[in-house]
């Protein structure tokens, strides 16, 4: 039995035999493209693109719910497999889940009517959740459910955000994107408490694991969908001194994780740092979320963008050059230019935060050009990597 299915997988074209390889190849050509797009609408370059609401409207909703989301769904679906020991999403399936993402992407950017558009969109991440779900239901893994559960909340601010589209209310919009953007920022805690820890042990050679704090990461996870609920229902769309203490409370949080899984040895391993310094954007997006609550930060974008470029972008650039490694059979050891691609997405997230209060058109296009410099690096050494078979001959 077990060598009919080694069989049938090594069948499947290697790209099409786990998760990770088309999202995660097709979510780094987007976040090129993406912010490509993006910048050139600001510096007004693209009189004639008028997507369906308007490009701010598009950006807002592409940045998480298309690239992001394509990240996470490569991840989980690949995952699920580690944790249940059962075969991943793969062949048709694949095909078919893949293909309604890009879809989605190819009409917003086409300009396809709403109605066809909201069609495309609304299904994704209810379906991947279903597959999520119906993997861990076979084998009763309780502990991974609560991933299953932000990927439904995250349907939910989706869903909320094309529904404020279609009615023409941008404050609908708002909470859902922004909502969104803080339960990415939840995921990004969740799965950053799951593998920093293994992987700095593993990374330093380290001979004692980091004892583990489920309290801690419990209570975490908890403060972090109260925040995105918070956002989600229009509460935190205005400064409340009131939310100071909550969020001041979760950057708190933060950064006991952080340092709790310090080591000075990091700094030796790029693939280590990069890690370490987009989880640090998490507090520092709170802290600038608290000056805003609190009446001494005018501008709140700049708080959302440190947890957009710095947390989620970091966090992302970061897994795929571990993840993409490690899954296809290679050491992990990434190409020394990578390093670069690291370090440029971090200065671009401190030019998107730092220099756009005093000289916005130039911050903003430095912070683009330097994001997508650094996806562009990834994909220049890792993307045959999706598309050809594990190098140790393995299936996946």
């Amino acid at each position: 039995m077990w060598l009919r299915d080694r069989q049938q997988e090594l069948s499947i074209a290697p790209l099409w035999r786990l998760g990770f390889r088309p999202f995660f190849l097709a979510g780094a050509v987007f976040a090129v493209l993406a912010i490509g797009l993006w910048a050139a609408a600001l510096w007004g370059l693209l009189p004639g693109w008028q997507p369906v609401g308007g490009s701010l409207a598009w950006h807002r909703h592409e940045l998480p719910f298309g690239f992001a989301v394509a990240i996470i769904a490569g991840f989980l679906l690949t995952a699920v497999q580690n944790w249940t020991g059962r075969p991943g999403l793969s062949g048709w399936p694949l095909v078919a889940l893949f293909g309604l993402w890009l879809l989605a992407r190819l009409a917003w950017l086409l300009g396809a009517p709403l109605p066809l558009l909201l069609a495309l969109q609304l299904p994704f991440l209810p379906l991947l959740a279903l597959v999520l779900g119906r993997q861990l239901w076979r084998v009763r893994q309780w502990r991974n459910f609560p991933l299953v559960a932000v990927v439904l909340l995250m349907a939910a601010c989706e869903w909320l955000l094309l529904y404020g589209l279609a009615v023409g209310d941008d404050s609908l919009q708002r909470r859902g994107a922004l909502a969104g953007l803080w339960l990415i920022g939840a995921l990004v805690s969740v799965i950053g408490g799951r593998v920093m820890p293994f992987f700095t042990q593993r990374g330093l050679n380290r001979p004692q694991p980091f004892a583990p704090r489920p309290r801690l990461d419990v209570v975490t996870l908890l403060a972090s969908l109260a925040l995105a609920l918070l956002f989600a229902s229009g509460l935190a769309l205005q400064p409340q001194s009131w939310m100071a203490p909550l969020v001041l409370g979760l950057a708190g949080l933060h950064v006991m994780r952080l340092w709790h899984w310090y080591d000075a040895g990091i700094w030796r391993v790029p693939l280590l740092w990069s890690l370490h310094l987009a989880y640090a954007w998490l507090p520092l997006a709170l802290l600038g979320l608290a000056a805003w609550s609190l009446g001494w930060l005018s501008n709140v974008s700049l708080a959302y963008h440190a947890l957009a470029l710095g947390c989620v972008g970091g966090a992302i650039l970061a897994m795929l050059a571990r993840v993409s490694l490690g899954h296809t059979g290679r050491p992990l050891q990434p190409p020394a230019v990578i390093g670069w691609a690291f370090a440029m997405l971090q200065l671009g997230a401190l030019a998107r935060v730092l220099l756009v209060p005093f000289a916005p058109m130039l911050g903003l296009g430095l912070s683009s050009l330097l994001w997508m410099a650094a996806f562009a690096l990834f994909l220049r050494y890792y993307a045959a990597m999706f598309w050809t078979a594990r190098v140790d001959g393995q299936p996946g």
